[in-house]
């Protein structure tokens, strides 16, 4: 199920290292649920017909010298207008030097102030950046997040299948682990899907007969890794006699994960199959198609035309 995220105004203050100007309460307590910010020129002139309080508010040096050149009581009026709105925060960009009349309605209506020293546009390209990725719909999916040769792989199937056991071999042939077991699934934009593992159990996998095991003391920091995109789901299943298998790869399937359309690839679980070497290859492949070649596609058109000049030729 999706979950609706916050994040706090004081995360936001530390992670962008923010001066604090004014705040209502303690930043702690102030949540930001939208990831959008936005310039309120508009706002300032008196239109706020779409005004979304919801938004942080950047306010850069082309703000600050429009505001100064109204007169007095203009500027406290609009000023006011603005305030009243109860934008859920104001960040005052460029090193601008904070109006005292800023801070003085801004007391009045209990909106948090805040500064950075970086120019708007960089600031906001960071900050919306980081309100994506922290507000995105999450879901959480029972399954094993490693990559291999850049790829995040998504590996999935029933409780026993081998997942946790195919992730430690992974591991020790140089690639690394994201997720063990549960896997926080983020949606940061229309095309991409971010998986992470919860904190509680972050680098650590469960070995059945075993225990619980630190990866990070095992094979060092280089065999974890915080966050990593989905690129491709390999689903484990055991083999079935019988049944029918994909043997070319021509046509690939896909797990929809919060609207968004992963490829994957089932493969089947039989004894002495190397799983670890089958998702090497695979996460390979993978990158090989996204770079626009499709092997099974060429050979398909190989053999099409093997059969067409023997038929000729008869």
């Amino acid at each position: 199920m999706e979950e609706i995220k916050h994040v706090s105004l004081d995360m936001i203050i530390n992670e962008h290292n923010l001066k604090v100007e004014y705040t209502p309460d303690d930043p702690k307590n102030i949540k930001i649920v939208s990831s959008e910010v936005n310039r309120p020129g508009l706002a300032l002139c008196g239109f706020f017909e779409h005004f979304d309080p919801k938004r942080i508010q950047i306010s850069g040096k082309a703000e600050h010298v429009f505001i100064n050149h109204m007169s007095t009581e203009v500027k406290k009026r609009r000023l006011s207008d603005f305030m009243a709105q109860g934008p859920a925060a104001i960040v005052i960009a460029h090193d601008t030097d904070v109006d005292p009349m800023t801070i003085e309605y801004a007391e009045k209506y209990g909106v948090p102030v805040c500064s950075t020293r970086e120019n708007t546009s960089d600031f906001m390209a960071e900050l919306i950046s980081y309100l994506n990725v922290q507000l995105a719909p999450q879901i959480t999916r029972h399954g094993v997040l490693v990559e291999v040769y850049g790829e995040g792989i998504l590996i999935t199937g029933d409780s026993g299948i081998g997942k946790s056991e195919t992730a430690i071999e992974l591991l020790k042939r140089g690639h690394r682990l994201i997720a063990d077991d549960a896997v926080e699934l983020r949606k940061v934009s229309g095309k991409t899907i971010v998986g992470q593992a919860p904190e509680i159990i972050r680098y650590y996998v469960e070995l059945r007969g075993i225990g619980i095991v630190d990866v990070r003391r095992l094979f060092g920091m280089g065999a974890v890794k915080a966050t990593e995109k989905v690129d491709m789901v390999i689903n484990l299943e055991p083999w079935e006699n019988g049944k029918m298998y994909d043997r070319m790869g021509l046509e690939t399937e896909y797990m929809d994960i919060m609207g968004i359309k992963i490829p994957m690839t089932t493969i089947p679980v039989h004894p002495g199959r190397n799983l670890a070497v089958v998702i090497e290859i695979a996460a390979m492949n993978n990158r090989q198609k996204k770079m626009g070649y499709n092997t099974a596609e060429e050979f398909n058109k190989k053999l099409m035309q093997s059969i067409e000049n023997q038929t000729e030729h008869e």
